[in-house]
């Protein structure tokens, strides 16, 4: 199982977990909103400045190569249930055909609806 809780913003702890409507850190004690953004949470555009959100649906704009193989992900597939992380590739998701993987949000467009 997934953890999909954001990590404390006091300590960056990754142990939150939620009681009701309060997001609570057990190493350093921090009570927060459960939907109280992070501070300074960075905020995550598609390729035409779309602001992205966990569980949206992106579509490929470009042809993307996969390192160490001969797959490519071809423009216009279209990938279900998106999950923002940190780091380069911002975007951790399940590609049809070809599984787990991790895309930069500058490569995407978010699907209206």
């Amino acid at each position: 199982m997934t953890d999909t809780l954001p990590p404390c913003p006091e300590c960056s702890s990754a142990y939150t977990y939620q009681v009701d409507a309060l997001l609570i850190c057990p190493e350093c004690a921090h009570e927060r909103a459960a939907g109280e953004a992070a501070a300074g949470a960075k905020e995550v555009r598609d390729s035409v400045g779309n602001l992205l959100a966990d569980g949206d649906t992106v579509t490929v704009i470009k042809d993307l190569k996969l390192k160490g193989t001969s797959s490519v992900i071809k423009v216009g597939t279209k990938v279900r249930g998106i999950r923002l992380v940190e780091g380069d590739h911002d975007i951790d998701c399940k590609v049809p055909g070809v599984g787990p993987i991790g895309l930069k949000s500058q490569f995407v467009k978010k699907v209206a609806g």
